[in-house]
């Protein structure tokens, strides 16, 4: 575990910005209305490359998600591991399929803000890169991390924010203050990985580690107390059960909240974002 830096900042897109304004499964669309957008503003679309689930969200379109898993019948298999793309070729078939769904294709040139792990390595950015670039033809592709993409998805107000994302296979918590990333701590663990009674008592176990941890870190020390005044929120898989929250509680002696349909969190925040960084225009930061 260790600490991430400003290199985890949305390269291009406003995330203050977005945090002002919120199984195979298609869902009903949730962006805010562009009725005051002309016809030659480009779409808008985040993506959530998951272990678990792919999620795309799209302005104007419901939002869709499938299995992160190959088209095979006999022999499913991951394309995504510990948020690394680990079949880019599945991965290409699975995006192409999801945007097969649309009534309204989705047209080149959208402004595009993706989901990475908070501590993903530069490699494996660039590899999602040039996948998404070739599916998308984007005019913009942005990265963002998760967690960051979550806040914002989560409705969360401006100011220090204290947040744990427990996905499939990954568990990362972050310190935020207005949209910025302090400092964050991951493991390499979710809760496709647990079976079991004592499944949670692991998750549980893993957050508190991570929070406490996270806690020392000298780079949070100025924004710790208020975040904390404010407690932890939850987002991710693991963010859906009460008992868990409950614990988690307990365990930490702080405040400990779900965000609402935690589960699309961040994919509707890096679509948030998306929408910022065309309102923004494309030569400001």
């Amino acid at each position: 575990m260790s600490i991430v830096d400003q290199r985890g900042a949305l390269e291009s897109a406003s995330d203050a910005a977005a945090f002002r304004t919120e199984p195979s499964t298609t869902l009903s669309s949730t962006e805010p209305s562009t009725s005051g957008a002309t016809h030659t503003e480009p779409a808008a679309v985040g993506i959530d490359l998951g272990s678990g689930y792919t999620r795309i969200w799209a302005s104007g379109r419901p939002l869709v998600q499938l299995p992160s898993l190959n088209d095979s019948l006999s022999n499913p298999r991951p394309l995504m591991r510990r948020g690394r793309i680990v079949d880019s070729t599945g991965l290409r078939a699975l995006l192409a399929r999801i945007l097969s769904r649309y009534q309204r294709p989705l047209p080149a040139g959208a402004v595009v803000v993706a989901c990475r792990p908070v501590l993903s390595k530069a490699a494996d950015d660039e590899a999602m890169r040039e996948l998404l670039s070739t599916v998308f033809d984007p005019s913009r592709l942005l990265v963002t991390p998760t967690i960051r993409a979550a806040a914002i998805g989560a409705g969360a107000a401006p100011g220090p924010l204290l947040i744990a994302d427990i996905g499939a296979q990954l568990i990362e918590v972050a310190l935020l203050a207005d949209g910025g990333l302090i400092a964050a701590r991951q493991a390499n663990i979710g809760i496709r990985d647990l079976t079991g009674p004592t499944a949670d008592d692991i998750i549980v176990h893993t957050v508190t580690d991570l929070v406490q941890d996270l806690r020392r870190d000298t780079h949070a020390r100025d924004v710790d107390r208020a975040a904390v005044h404010r407690g932890l929120v939850l987002v991710g898989g693991g963010a859906i059960a009460p008992e868990l929250v409950a614990r988690t509680t307990a365990a930490l002696r702080l405040p400990v909240r779900s965000a609402r349909r935690p589960r699309i969190a961040a994919v509707h925040g890096a679509g948030l974002s998306a929408l910022a960084a065309i309102r923004r225009g494309p030569h400001r930061r």
